[in-house]
């Protein structure tokens, strides 16, 4: 398919620099199954599009702060961790990626500094990490680094990005992602606690969100572009919770891009979601098969981007587009700490 059939234009005012406080106070657009129309509503209202007996799944990764500033002689470099090869190896994107060489040493703070190891033209690179003895490199790197905030939120991280770039839900023991899966930012302990009340089970899987998730689709083919990997895990426990709710009626509810991907990634061919742990590169696009999820909650996408496509491929494009171009209309939010839209999947007729 052509990536132009994915683009949209966005006013800048529409671009979401903070978020909503308290964080469920985000207005939620709903789009219902064969509905032609969305309705209008906020966060703080999902429970009463839920049913007891669904099953909601939540990616509980933890983002780390993996924007990094180091010095190569007088000159600033800017790194973003993208992708963890080994104890303190890391691929990641360096700007200036140019001017650095195999071998060069990038002092970040007292003790703590980064060697190249390999470079490619498209400004990645390779870095080894070297952190103060008796410290985890995630401990080193907690007192330097900055919560990677993407690009088109045009402003330095402050204190409370800290936080609020961060689920309530995400576990401290499965640190990696270099971006959030921003549908979970909307989630509160008492709008959890409504979600139990309910009959609603919850379920936790893994994926580390990758800084590839910003990048964008250069090519004009969608059989062209080369999806970026990233690591997902889902547990014997959570598939077979999610097996069970299925096998009695109840629908499953993915909150956020990453926690499709993750399970239409761990699905067998007769339709079992089986125990996962390995890297994924899924690419989700119209005319794929979804055999998991029945309703994705979601913030809105940039134009041409693959979450887009993910989208248009879940709820039909033509049905998103004119949804997106309504939400601008109505004044949403748009992006990681914009608005949100509940879809259900969209069965063509």
């Amino acid at each position: 398919m052509q990536v132009s059939l994915f683009d949209f234009d966005l006013p800048d005012e529409r671009i979401a620099l903070y978020p909503a406080e308290p964080r469920d106070a985000a207005r939620l657009l709903v789009l219902k199954g064969q509905a032609a129309s969305p309705e209008h509503h906020i966060v703080r209202d999902l429970p009463q599009f839920l049913r007891a007996g669904d099953v909601m799944v939540f990616n509980d990764s933890r983002v780390i702060p993996a924007r990094l500033f180091a010095k190569r002689g007088e000159a600033k470099v800017e790194i973003l961790l993208h992708r963890m090869r080994g104890l303190g190896l890391w691929d990641c994107f360096a700007r200036p990626a140019k001017k650095l060489k195999i071998g060069d040493e990038l002092p970040l703070a007292e003790n703590f500094s980064a060697r190249v190891m390999t470079k490619h033209e498209d400004g990645q690179v390779q870095l080894q990490f070297a952190w103060p003895e008796g410290q985890t490199f995630f401990a080193a790197l907690e007192k330097v680094g900055h919560m990677p905030l993407p690009p088109y939120i045009a402003r330095a991280d402050g204190e409370d990005d800290k936080t609020r770039y961060q689920t309530v839900y995400s576990d401290v023991e499965k640190k990696g992602s270099v971006a959030a899966p921003t549908a979970g930012l909307h989630f509160t302990p008492e709008l959890l606690a409504q979600i139990d009340a309910l009959g609603v089970k919850r379920v936790h899987v893994t994926l580390h969100v990758g800084a590839g998730t910003f990048q964008p689709v250069k090519v004009e083919s969608t059989e062209e572009h080369q999806m970026h990997y990233e690591y997902a895990e889902v547990s014997v426990e959570a598939a077979q919770k999610i097996n069970a709710a299925r096998a009695a009626g109840g629908r499953v509810v993915a909150v956020g891009t990453t926690s499709v991907r993750t399970l239409e990634s761990a699905v067998d061919a007769a339709g079992k979601v089986q125990p996962f742990a390995a890297e994924t590169n899924i690419f989700i696009t119209p005319g794929f098969e979804f055999k998991v999820v029945d309703v994705l909650m979601t913030n809105f996408h940039l134009p041409k981007s693959t979450l887009m496509m993910l989208v248009s491929a879940f709820a039909g494009r033509e049905r998103m587009q004119a949804a997106y171009a309504e939400a601008i209309a109505q004044n949403y939010r748009f992006y990681s700490y914009g608005d949100a839209c509940l879809l259900e999947r969209f069965n063509h007729v």
